[in-house]
Order: structure tokens, then C-alpha cells, then sequence
């Protein structure tokens, strides 16, 4: 890639991450939390920084006044500029790599599960008083006894460990399933909008095999399905713009329901992205006849 070329991508993503970058800094300096935006940060283990940081991907060789890439171990220097080296993944990271492909590949390949109407945050807080909550800074818009009996006559349908492993002691027995770490490949499903978001979580781990531009696409979705998660759990977040879903009534599961499909459709593509992407190291990595 040239380096005009590249250098003019490297700005752009600048400028398309620094929305999303520059309020947490701000708010962090402040001592103040965003139930969406620092959530992203928090959850998953990636720096602001890490996340404003520009990869080519896999496979591309950048022209000119590169150098600065040799700062990552990943980068080598090779006849005509610098590139990410495939021996970046080795034996400790390739394990990682084929839980990934498998998770994602049987992801795509399942039929959605729906009606679980989000009730994954309702179960959390299952049974506890307001400063009890994980998340106590953010109020509730529901008493308990309202909390208990949405998910006692609605139920519990969770397949996602990363949701069920915060269920309250409560709680976790009224599930449908037992999702563990290790039937994780097995339950993953299209409808979760944790499946959504965990695509971030997986291009992450792969960086810089993994180009930024689709990091950031996947970052992208991240913010969208935890928006839905907080309209759709029993915290009031209107005070930073959302607008609830009130899961609790007929007409707000529609209204979820609806909410889940777009959702659907807007990740399978980008799902189908990252497969492709991933495939692409995973095969580059096989050893040579």
C-alpha cells in the first residue's frame, strides 16, 4: 500500500473513533460512567488507545516511512516496507484463534433463538434491592417485586455464558439452559445480542492480523446492541438518551422483537466479514508441507 495511501486511511480512522474515544476520557476524568460507551471499554479489555490505533491487516505491506509499526511485535520489516507477520500467531495464540472460528462459524450456521426479550439484565438483578445491583450507579426504573414478576411470567431463555454467569443466585435456575465456558461453541446463537457485540471481542484478539476498519465496524456494532441492552433491561437510562423498551408489556417485546431482527441482519454480514478474515490467518498459519 502506498504511502499516501495508507496514511490517508490511518487519519480517517482516526477521525471515526475519536467520537466514540474523546467522551470517555472526558468522562473518565470526571469520575462519570456511560451505561453504552464505558461499558464497551470495560467489558472488554481494550484501551482507548489500542482502539485509535490504525492496522492494515493481514497480508498488506506498507510503503515509505513505516517504521513507527515496528514498535508492535508483529511487524517485520521485508523487501518493499513493513507488514504484519504471520508468525505473530504462535503456539499460545493459535488455540485462541480456532475457538474463535469455531464460535463464529457455528454461530452463522444455527437458526436464532428469539423471545428471550432481553431479560438477561432482568436477571441480574433478580431478587436484589436497588444498591445491591452490579451496576448500583445506574437506578432502576422497576421496583424488585416489578423486576421478579416480569421474569416469572415471561422466563428465562439465556445461551450466553457471559450474561448467565451474572445471573443472581436466584435466577440462574430458572434459565432454560446451563451455558458454560465449554458448551459455549455449541449454544452460541444469531439471535444473542452478546453473540453481536463479542464480534469486537474477536477482531480484537487478533489485531494487527485483523484490520482496524473492520475493528472498528465491529466496535461500531458493539455500541448499537448494548444501546438495545440497556432500552431493553430494567435500568433508566433515558438520562443519557435512551429510550426504554419496556420488555415488562406485550407491545414492548413486540417492539424488542422487531429491534432484535435488525439487529440480526446488520451483524450477519459483518460476521461473514470476520469469519473471511480470520480463515485467511488461519490458513496463512498452517505449516508448510
Amino acid at each position: 500500500m502506498r504511502e499516501e495511501d495508507w496514511r490517508r486511511r490511518q487519519a480517517a480512522h482516526h477521525s471515526r473513533v475519536r467520537p466514540w474515544i474523546e467522551p470517555r476520557l472526558a468522562r473518565r476524568s470526571r469520575g462519570r460512567r456511560h451505561p453504552t460507551d464505558d461499558f464497551l471499554f470495560d467489558y472488554y479489555p481494550y484501551s482507548p488507545s489500542r482502539l485509535a490505533t490504525w492496522h492494515p491487516g493481514y497480508g498488506v505491506t506498507l510503503e515509505g516511512a513505516a517504521d513507527a509499526f515496528l514498535a508492535h511485535p508483529a511487524y517485520v520489516r521485508v523487501d518493499g516496507g513493513i507488514t504484519a507477520t504471520i508468525t505473530w500467531l504462535d503456539a499460545s495464540r493459535r488455540p485462541r484463534l480456532d475457538l474463535a472460528l469455531r464460535i463464529l462459524e457455528g454461530t452463522a450456521g444455527r437458526e436464532p433463538v428469539t423471545g428471550c426479550f432481553a431479560l438477561h439484565e432482568w436477571a441480574m438483578v433478580y431478587g436484589l434491592e436497588q444498591d445491591e445491583v452490579r451496576h448500583h450507579d445506574y437506578p432502576l426504573r422497576l421496583t424488585p417485586a416489578e423486576i421478579r414478576e416480569t421474569v416469572d411470567d415471561v422466563g428465562l431463555r439465556c445461551t450466553h455464558i457471559d450474561a448467565y454467569r451474572f445471573f443472581t443466585d436466584e435466577a440462574a435456575p430458572l434459565n432454560s439452559l446451563t451455558p458454560t465456558r465449554a458448551t459455549q461453541p455449541d449454544l452460541e446463537q444469531p439471535g444473542c445480542l452478546h453473540a453481536s457485540m463479542d464480534l469486537y471481542k474477536y477482531a480484537m484478539w487478533f489485531q494487527p492480523l485483523v484490520g482496524s476498519d473492520l475493528a472498528a465496524d465491529c466496535f461500531e456494532l458493539a455500541r448499537r446492541a448494548r444501546d438495545l441492552d440497556m432500552q431493553a433491561s430494567p435500568y433508566d437510562v433515558a438520562y443519557v438518551g435512551l429510550e426504554p423498551i419496556r420488555v415488562e408489556t406485550p407491545e414492548g417485546r413486540r417492539r424488542y422483537a422487531d429491534e432484535q431482527r435488525a439487529l440480526m441482519q446488520a451483524t450477519g454480514p459483518l460476521r461473514a466479514r470476520l469469519i473471511e478474515a480470520l480463515r485467511l490467518v488461519a490458513a496463512s498459519a498452517e505449516p508448510t508441507p
